[in-house]
């Protein structure tokens, strides 16, 4: 059995780039004060392709760690001097990413547990096997790998979002001298970005503000519901394409990365004067009447007018749009669907705006929509439609 040497650790923890002796063999610093057992575990691991280095106690086996790298550590229990639950302890402050095996010759559980609870990766009861030997230093190794892969992954996951938040910050900056033009290329970005759902802020723009004059709605807060309307997804594009375009299910931690999007909106938009109001819809467009919702789990009173607006357009627009795994539903079963989310999912003066238009006027505006160059412009505060708009790739 041959076991192929990791990365190299270094002393901080991190790792470099492999490093393995000129045969390519795992590099081992067996650490006992028994010459017997030093000899026996050199003979068994080098018939079986490993380099081995060996230390006679803990002292010894510090100042190999800092003259040569090596990928794992077998060390005995009970030396004179340091132990070896001493040794574990400064090899896990100074070398993280070694694999550590603990070797004693007290078959106790309690001895085993104690040095895995202190960060040993197995422990081994002598005398030794080979193959048990074997076995578990190649779990130890693989396990290490692991370890390593996950936090440079949350690490390039970290850089990621600080490099696009950096970049959409930028961009938003300039949002004051031109904020018209600025917010229908965000608003395009956003939908490019995820194929799925292309034209999904044009029209829950639409859609709501569509429902919020069935409202009443002052023209001013109608200026409001569509700039968060149109904005609502501007977070995921800090969101990395390995999450945001993920084919299949997320994981816990991705989904919190997910989720965070509506933080991340909020917070590059609230700078802004024009859109301190829509960033409030951005942050709480996720928000559920029941309190089911994220980031904060408000219930009715405590989420603006606008994004409980949005909450309605924006369950319309899923249900009647094509998705990969299903196609499009249709404007009944929208209907159905938001008369039986009222009071719980959604604000029932909402949905009661919303079952109060007939339905063909919403299949109308989803019609005018899908016309090819059509969209929608700024008028007296809101958002109407616009044979112009979409002139530019939109």
């Amino acid at each position: 059995m041959k076991i192929e040497a990791p990365g190299e650790t270094k002393k901080d923890g991190g790792t470099g780039a492999a490093h393995s002796t000129p045969s390519g063999a795992t590099r081992v610093l067996i650490v006992d004060d028994e010459l017997s057992t030093r000899k026996l575990l050199m003979t068994m691991l080098g018939e079986a392709g490993v380099a081995c280095k060996v230390a006679a106690c803990a002292e010894e086996g510090r100042m190999a760690l800092e003259t040569e790298p090596v990928d794992a550590v077998l060390c005995d229990l009970q030396m004179p001097g340091i132990s070896g639950m001493a040794f574990l302890a400064e090899v896990r402050q100074r070398y993280r990413h070694l694999a550590f095996l603990m070797m004693t010759g007290v078959d106790d559980i309690r001895v085993g547990i104690e040095a895995m609870k202190k960060g040993a990766d197995d422990y081994l009861v002598k005398p030794l096997q080979i193959e048990i030997v074997m076995a578990s230093l190649e779990r130890a190794l693989e396990k290490k790998r692991l370890e390593r892969e996950v936090e440079n992954y949350r690490q390039n996951l970290e850089e990621m979002v600080k490099e696009r938040t950096g970049q959409l910050e930028t961009a938003l900056w300039k949002v004051e001298r031109g904020y018209e033009d600025t917010l229908e290329a965000l608003g395009a970005a956003i939908d490019l970005r995820d194929s799925e759902t292309s034209g999904h802020s044009q029209r829950v723009t639409l859609y709501s503000t569509r429902i919020a004059k069935e409202m009443g709605v002052a023209e001013h807060e109608l200026k409001t519901i569509a700039m968060g309307a149109w904005l609502h997804d501007i977070g995921k594009l800090a969101i990395p394409d390995a999450i945001l375009l993920k084919p299949g299910a997320l994981t816990e931690e991705e989904w919190i990365i997910m989720r965070s999007h509506a933080q991340l909106g909020f917070d590059l938009v609230k700078r802004m004067a024009f859109l301190g109001d829509a960033a409030e819809i951005i942050l709480t467009h996720h928000e559920r009447c029941d309190g089911g919702g994220y980031p904060r789990g408000l219930r009715t009173a405590d989420i603006p007018i606008g994004a409980r607006i949005f909450a309605v357009a924006d369950t319309v627009d899923a249900m009647t749009s094509d998705r990969p795994y299903r196609s499009a539903l249709s404007f009944e079963e929208a209907h159905d669907e938001i008369r039986r989310g009222s009071g719980s999912h959604y604000d029932s003066r909402v949905t009661d705006a919303f079952l109060g238009i007939a339905i063909e006027s919403w299949k109308e505006i989803r019609r005018s929509i899908d016309i090819p160059g059509s969209g929608f412009e700024r008028v007296e505060g809101s958002y109407e439609r616009s044979p112009n708009f979409g002139s530019r790739g939109n």
